[in-house]
């Protein structure tokens, strides 16, 4: 697979040249990286920093080996993390005094210096195709070759992967670490700032995060089922769901983004948060209020962090005896061809976080110590003394950027209910447009599609009910004369709604009438009095001098007063 060449060549060490002569920080001992692939290059990132923090003795190298067929990526992620790289050609012009990898695979040179092997997700849990051979292979295993050298040190984080270890490979024995995992350490420390993580993602208040995790293969929940996360937007009103996914680095290796973002070309347009394929999946499982998985490490982490869990597919190269096969016998499946709303809303309702703590236990131990743990063993395979500052604790991840994803054209379904005093409540439920599925109205509903401006999709704007302009309007005179341009351009459109002022929308009625809505309450966008003013219609309700409450799916309620406005043209005053 070729390598992205955007990044320039890795950098070339002067053969034959001390590497002080050239240095500012005279350090005692280089530890070298070994850069495979970006699930394992990102794993010693995330480890390492924790480590070496405010240490000049040691130098770090970075030694890219190209080798892997998932190796497109690791030189930008080496680039942008600000790495010194070299060649792994040129490994041996250097005497490194430990090389530190996740990836199982590495042709350890010749030398004597030690080799530490961290896992790249949680223990040995996977059968994988092995470049080797033509069979599989356990995934994070150390191969033979390697442990026959007797300088291969292997982390676990749990003293049953030892045992499963050493029952397939006999020669690790005396050859593991148990350190615990550092991640699972991060992401458990996160968890109090869950709520703080929504919102960076951009999810509002009320609203549930559903997190899709997909491993890499054709027995995945993307392998078995590409087409699942636009059915689960279908299904989810977005006005009470974000959803999100957990891409496995492998796959965006192996096919490229532009071919991911082919693939769920449909997901995007409805709202998908695609997350980055570095260090963001983390920040998404913390705020995650139900995860839909796999038989990869994310839905393991997942279901450890106390989340629900619900399997989407589960692959038969999970390997028997493992955590991980463990919660494909506990957590619920996820029927296809259910009602995929109530699925999620049950899992939610009925899970209790201690429901996988038997699971968690089973793959973590030393919770906590894991990053003081393994600077330990760094420094005992360096030979060096540590340094004198306080172990290392586990922090809490950094806030994650907010993924763009806007959806510009909805389904809207919506109902009318008289309640006490003579208020009417309008019950309003939003779907993507984008991937909505074709249903008609029922005996006490009306639909109707919504569409912003800014839709490209000219056919759905042309049939369009209700068209906003979710900017604000500079100015009322604005608001009047976008609302008269756009049900003039859209002969076929019944209402077009946009907001002059925060709390303050104008909803024009095909039949020249402005209908004023105010709300008091958190913001909203203007499809939602639009849509209440709608269902007014149709229901033969009044406009004008009116409360109306607005039920938004099951997440809130807010009081929206109506009034009919009558403005002079090409002015912002009504007439008296």
């Amino acid at each position: 697979m070729a390598v992205n060449a955007s990044v320039g060549p890795p950098l070339r060490v002067p053969v034959g040249h001390d590497p002080q002569r050239w240095s500012t920080f005279h350090s005692e001992k280089t530890l070298v990286v070994a850069a495979r692939t970006v699930t394992s290059t990102v794993r010693v990132l995330e480890s390492l920093p924790a480590l070496l923090r405010n240490d000049s003795r040691v130098t770090v190298v970075f030694a890219y080996d190209p080798t892997s067929a998932f190796n497109d990526g690791v030189l930008d992620l080496l680039s942008d993390a600000g790495c010194r790289i070299m060649p792994w050609s040129q490994l041996s012009t250097i005497t490194p005094d430990l090389i530190v990898t996740a990836s199982e695979n590495v042709d350890v040179p010749e030398g004597d210096c030690p080799v530490l092997v961290l896992p790249h997700g949680i223990g040995f849990q996977k059968r994988v195709p092995d470049s080797r051979a033509s069979g599989t292979r356990l995934s994070g295993a150390v191969p033979d070759s390697v442990l026959e050298t007797g300088r291969a040190w292997i982390a676990v984080s749990h003293p049953d992967q030892e045992e499963q270890l050493l029952a397939a490979y006999p020669k690790a024995d005396g050859r593991t670490l148990l350190i615990g995992d550092p991640c699972f350490d991060e992401l458990s420390a996160s968890l109090p700032d869950a709520a703080s993580f929504k919102r960076s993602l951009g999810v509002a208040d009320g609203q549930r995060l559903v997190v899709l995790s997909s491993t890499w293969g054709p027995t995945s929940l993307l392998g078995r089922d590409p087409e699942l996360p636009a059915r689960v937007l279908a299904e989810l009103p977005c006005d009470e769901y974000r959803v999100a996914a957990v891409v496995h680095p492998n796959v965006w290796s192996a096919h490229g983004s532009w071919q991911i973002r082919s693939v769920l070309a449909g997901a995007l347009e409805a709202g998908l948060l695609l997350m980055p394929t570095v260090h963001a999946w983390r920040s998404a499982l913390v705020a995650a209020d139900t995860v839909i998985g796999d038989h990869g490490s994310v839905t393991l982490y997942g279901a450890a962090l106390g989340k629900p869990v619900l399997l989407a597919a589960f692959g038969d190269d999970a390997v028997q005896g493992t955590a991980i096969a463990r919660l494909g016998r506990a957590a619920p499946r996820l029927d296809l061809r259910g009602d995929l709303h109530r699925q999620v809303d049950s899992a939610i309702a009925d899970h209790v976080p201690e429901r996988y703590a038997e699971i968690s236990q089973a793959a973590f131990v030393r919770t906590g110590q894991a990053s003081a743990r393994l600077r330990t063993a760094v420094y005992r395979l360096l030979e060096l003394p540590e340094p004198g500052s306080a172990p290392p604790r586990a922090r809490t991840l950094p806030r994650p950027a907010t993924p763009t994803a806007t959806v510009t054209s909805w389904t809207v379904e919506s109902t009318a209910t008289p309640g006490e005093g003579g208020q009417w409540t309008v019950a309003v439920r939003r779907r993507p447009a984008a991937v909505a599925d074709a249903r008609g109205e029922g005996p006490d509903a009306y639909l109707h599609l919504a569409c912003d401006e800014e839709e490209q999709d000219h056919q759905l704007t042309e049939s369009a009910s209700v068209l906003l302009c979710r900017s604000p309007a500079p100015t009322t005179v604005s608001a009047l004369r976008w609302i008269r341009n756009t049900l003039s351009r859209f002969p076929g459109c019944r209402l077009a709604a946009t907001a002059p002022g925060r709390g303050c929308f104008l909803v024009g009625l095909d039949d020249g009438r402005i209908v004023e809505a105010t709300i008091t309450g958190p913001a909203v966008d203007p499809g939602l009095p639009a849509a209440v003013v709608y269902t007014c219609l149709r229901a033969g309700l009044p406009l004008d001098d009116v409360f109306v409450t607005l039920r938004i799916g099951g997440v809130r309620e807010e009081d929206i007063g109506l009034r009919l406005r009558n403005f002079l043209p090409d002015t912002a005053d009504p007439q008296r």
